[in-house]
């Protein structure tokens, strides 16, 4: 009888570790998906990561994260999301552009889905409205088009006889068509003329710039899309080297050469998905978040590449920049 009260005894203290381990919450896994790769989005990622901490959560602690890198080619997200829904991930960090988002969309109506989106979420059929998403999306809009008037402002302080501008677009970005308006109507309504330049693929860009030196553009307007993100160091290299003064939408195009950029800063959206991201894997709802919407611009100036155009940049310029890089 004491002998088997004995081994009764010893399987309870052989199994109430295993099963106290057993009851530990399984670390959470969040899908970050990106239209483009690694190298171009680091320092994004590294704001996003920025934003998890911010609400407690540390990769490789507390939570995990699943990396879905589309290499720039966006036929390949539609796979990616499925993959992280058949994974059963917490939720999906839809990032590089709209495409990313739509795919995750598709791909779930169950699993949140945060995404920086264009400059239209709604009208872009990711959520019904900004205030209070009532499905399973939420995340920021970034609104660059209607910036585009300012920018062809800020190239012609620089370059005053500037007669052509020319805007660089990709084919199938979203909200390319209000960029386009929004350019014609503020070069119609300061005499100089636009020119349009339409790219789909990587592979378009150097035939793009050939096109707006022959048809003697003056300078050139690069608008905010997924693509050109991926490829900023190769378009900034083929302003330099066509010597075409460009504006761009992000800072990061600045940082890698560009001349000058105005607009929201796309650091601060992944950031708050980031922080979104902490407060889903609390409990919180994406019906209940918001979207978001950037409520400050900057302006930066790249002063070595101005000097390389031969470009003055008048002191008034400088006094207003948020920063300028020399």
């Amino acid at each position: 009888m004491r002998r088997r009260k004995f081994l009764a005894g010893l399987g309870s203290a052989v199994l109430s570790p295993l099963t106290g381990r057993a009851q530990q919450p399984a670390v959470q896994v969040i899908g970050f998906l990106n239209s483009g790769s690694l190298d171009r989005y680091r320092s994004l990622l590294d704001a996003f990561l920025q934003g998890l901490n911010d609400g407690g959560y540390f990769e490789g602690r507390n939570v995990a994260i699943e990396r879905r890198w589309a290499e720039g080619q966006p036929a390949r997200l539609r796979e990616m999301a499925a993959d992280l829904v058949r994974r059963q991930v917490s939720l999906i960090a839809a990032t590089g552009g709209s495409a990313s988002a739509h795919a995750a969309k598709d791909a779930t109506s169950e699993i949140p889905v945060l995404f920086i989106g264009g400059p239209d979420p709604v009208a872009d059929g990711l959520v019904r409205r900004l205030n209070r998403p009532d499905g399973n999306l939420t995340g920021v809009g970034v609104n660059t088009s209607e910036l585009m008037p300012k920018r062809v402002q800020l190239l012609l302080e620089l370059i005053p006889s500037a007669a052509k501008i020319a805007l660089l677009q990709n084919r199938e970005g979203v909200g390319a068509e209000a960029g386009q308006r929004e350019v014609e109507a503020a070069t119609h309504a300061l005499g100089r003329q636009a020119i349009l330049l339409k790219v789909s693929s990587r592979g378009d860009f150097e035939a793009a710039f050939e096109s707006a030196v022959r048809q003697q553009a003056n300078a050139i307007l690069v608008s905010s899309n997924s693509l050109f993100m991926d490829r900023r160091v190769e378009i900034v290299e083929l302003a330099a080297r066509h010597a075409l003064p460009a504006a761009y939408a992000w800072r990061e195009f600045v940082e890698a050469g560009g001349l000058i950029s105005y607009g929201p800063n796309v650091a601060w959206a992944y950031r708050q998905i980031g922080q979104y991201a902490s407060r889903i894997l609390k409990g919180a709802k994406p019906a209940d978040l918001p979207v978001m919407l950037p409520t400050n611009y900057e302006f930066v100036i790249n002063l070595k590449t101005a000097k390389a155009l031969g470009l003055a940049i008048p002191p008034d310029m400088l006094a207003v920049a948020d920063q300028v890089i020399e």
